[in-house]
């Protein structure tokens, strides 16, 4: 069902990757070739996913590690990203872009967390029947 806990920390999780987009499209790591756009694209149709497959917990818990390793790798990419970009006033907002992907992954661990505990009540309620 869409009112349970852990759907709120899957759109937390999507939420992140929005922002992402959004703080990240001046993020230029290799060349023209927009990464942080396309894996931000992929994380909200992987979320939205996610979302709409209560149905199926064995199925939303596997596209949570795959969101988790896709912001993982994020982070890492937006490091490097940072270790190699110029100081200075021209960009004030140096720092700010790892913390979407961080975000994304704690409330993803939690919805996993969430989601593990619905499918050990329903397998203890299987086993009363």
């Amino acid at each position: 069902m869409l009112q349970r806990i852990q759907t709120i920390w899957i759109l937390l999780s999507v939420l992140a990757a929005a922002f992402l987009y959004i703080t990240g499209q001046d993020v230029d790591v290799f060349g023209n070739l927009p990464i942080i756009s396309i894996a931000c694209i992929i994380l909200v149709l992987v979320g939205a996913l996610s979302l709409f497959s209560f149905k199926n917990r064995k199925r939303q818990i596997l596209l949570n590690n795959i969101s988790i390793i896709i912001n993982a790798l994020l982070i890492g990419v937006l490091v490097y990203w940072m270790q190699n970009l110029s100081g200075g006033i021209d960009f004030p907002e140096k720092g700010i872009e790892p913390v979407f992907p961080s975000i994304a992954i704690i409330c993803l661990f939690l919805a996993n967390i969430f989601i593990k505990r619905d499918e050990r009540l329903v397998k203890s309620v299987d086993r009363l029947r």
